[in-house]
């Protein structure tokens, strides 16, 4: 049993867990739009995810404790180096408009985790992750490029209206997604990231979240190809959404939102394969 929870721990430590999510939200997209999978592209998907969770969440941990790593995070740095080596391999299989997408996503990743600014001059720990409120914000943006714009692009989909409203809907639902998470920090984040809950408090995020929901789920009837099984799929994954948000507190379980709320787009792409 014990064994059973370590796996578990690093399988969500790892980043494993979240980068199959985004992996489940990149297939949502190519099954909904019909446009067939490149697994390539997922592969590549897989192994950046890891590699840029990774490096976002250990970069200060393995810089101030480099010689006196727990050995969780050796093994977590182990398992991160072979992600790049596979992400490296799949780039080399990229169509070179698509590696430009996403070295411009790069360089927002590495100047959003690594302290480069002027800490006098601009903020205290000189990177954007600092900036007051942006955090979430960034996230949603690089969510809906990866997992909406991208993948479309890289199979030569040619930008129309279907195409704006999922990228909408899918950074509306990244920023749904997050609110869980930043109610639960909110007994660890610093005051100064401003974050929704602790801007507006606990009460208004959830009914803004709600409403947030409802236009997520309202745009797919504005669609041109307007599908009633991938609608009520949406449907679904809206209601799991808010019930999520609405029970989620400071107080929440440990794996509330690293594992249940995270494995929604993962439920997602099993529902819409078996529709497809």
């Amino acid at each position: 049993m014990l064994l059973l929870k370590r796996l578990f721990d690093f399988y969500i430590n790892s980043s494993i867990h979240v980068a199959l999510a985004v992996c489940g939200l990149v297939w949502v997209t190519l099954l909904n739009f019909n446009v067939g999978v490149d697994l390539d592209f997922l592969y590549f998907t897989f192994f950046a995810s890891v590699t840029g969770y990774n490096f976002v969440k250990y970069f200060g941990l393995a810089k101030f404790h480099h010689r006196s790593l727990a050995s969780w995070l050796k093994y977590i740095q182990i398992f991160s180096f072979l992600c790049f080596i596979g992400l490296v391999y799949f780039t080399l299989k990229l169509k070179g408009e698509t590696i430009i997408y996403f070295g411009v996503l790069g360089v927002i990743t590495f100047i959003y985790a690594i302290p480069f600014l002027p800490k006098k001059i601009f903020l205290e720990a000189g990177n954007l992750r600092a900036i007051s409120g942006l955090k979430i914000y960034v996230i949603a943006f690089v969510w809906m490029a990866v997992t909406v714009i991208i993948p479309l692009l890289n199979e030569g989909y040619v930008y129309d209206n279907d195409m704006l409203i999922e990228s909408i809907q899918r950074y509306v639902y990244v920023i749904i997604a997050m609110l869980p998470f930043e109610i639960g920090d909110m007994k660890y984040d610093s005051i100064k990231l401003s974050t929704i809950p602790q801007s507006i408090g606990i009460a208004r995020t959830k009914i803004i979240g709600i409403f947030m929901v409802l236009v997520m789920f309202l745009l797919e009837f504005f669609k041109d190809g307007f599908y009633v099984n991938k609608t009520i799929i949406l449907g679904i994954v809206s209601l799991l959404l808010l019930l999520f948000l609405v029970f989620s507190s400071v107080k929440q379980k440990k794996y509330y939102c690293g594992f249940w709320v995270e494995g929604i787009p993962i439920l997602w792409a099993i529902l819409t394969t078996a529709n497809y």
